[in-house]
């Protein structure tokens, strides 16, 4: 009985020490945002704009992230970036990322005017959520949807960048 003991315990100890999974946010300005948007390269670039708070950023965060997975092979990069306070980033962000095991990147905006950002990331964004951006520099197309994506929708966009 001893002997099972140990090596119960030494297993949760052994998968408590294991280094964790967990996906990273990071938090970054919007310079930077702007800089990985404006790249010259052949990517397809899926960016959007959600908040842990907003009901249909949330249901359509999966389509998203199917994304990462459907097209994992190809030059295709899906980046979710929160619109949530950073004071949020460890209370809230981090664990709804990690509570639904998202698999694309996720960033944190660090800006709290958005007079001072949304004609920057795109002048038809009026601020509202969820905001999507679909582009690809090199082919010289961007779309943007103001509004909430279906998966269908979502692949059939990304379809027309994919070729």
């Amino acid at each position: 009985m001893n002997q099972l003991k140990f090596l119960v315990l030494a297993a949760a100890f052994l998968l408590l020490a294991l280094p964790g999974q967990a996906q990273k946010v990071a938090v970054i300005k919007l310079p930077e945002l702007q800089k990985r948007l404006s790249r010259p390269t052949d990517t397809t670039y899926v960016v959007n704009f959600w908040a842990t708070w907003c009901a249909p950023c949330v249901k359509e965060l999966p389509h998203f992230d199917q994304l990462t997975t459907t097209y994992a092979r190809q030059k295709v990069k899906v980046l979710l970036v929160s619109m949530d306070y950073a004071s949020q980033l460890d209370k809230k962000v981090k664990p709804f990322v990690q509570k639904r095991a998202l698999k694309s990147e996720v960033v944190l905006l660090n800006e709290t005017d958005p007079n001072t950002y949304l004609d920057k990331v795109d002048t038809k964004w009026t601020g509202a959520l969820p905001f999507t951006i679909i582009l690809n520099n090199a082919q010289r197309k961007r779309v943007t949807f103001e509004q909430e994506l279906s998966a269908e929708e979502l692949h059939k966009q990304v379809q027309a960048f994919v070729k």
